[in-house]
C-alpha cells in the first residue's frame, strides 16, 4: 500500500529526518520517503493508514 500524505508542518530538513526515524521506530519494514521541499511523506507498508497518520499528528505534526 502507497500512501501520501501532505503534512504542511515539516519546515526543515531536519525535522523530515526526525519524522521518518519516529515512523521507522515504529514500522521498521515501511519504506518511508519525506520531503521537506514538497511537505510529503510518503509510506509504502502493510500498517494502515491510520497508523501512519497517528504516528506523525503524535511527533508534532499536523496533516492536511
Amino acid at each position: 500500500m502507497a500512501l501520501k500524505l501532505n503534512v504542511p508542518t515539516l519546515d526543515s530538513p531536519e525535522a523530515a529526518q526526525s519524522l521518518k526515524e519516529t515512523i521507522l521506530t515504529s514500522e521498521p519494514n515501511a519504506r518511508v520517503e519525506v520531503d521537506a521541499a514538497t511537505k510529503t511523506v510518503t509510506v509504502e507498508s502493510k500498517a494502515s493508514e491510520e497508523t501512519f497518520k497517528e504516528l506523525i499528528v503524535a511527533a508534532g505534526h499536523r496533516i492536511a
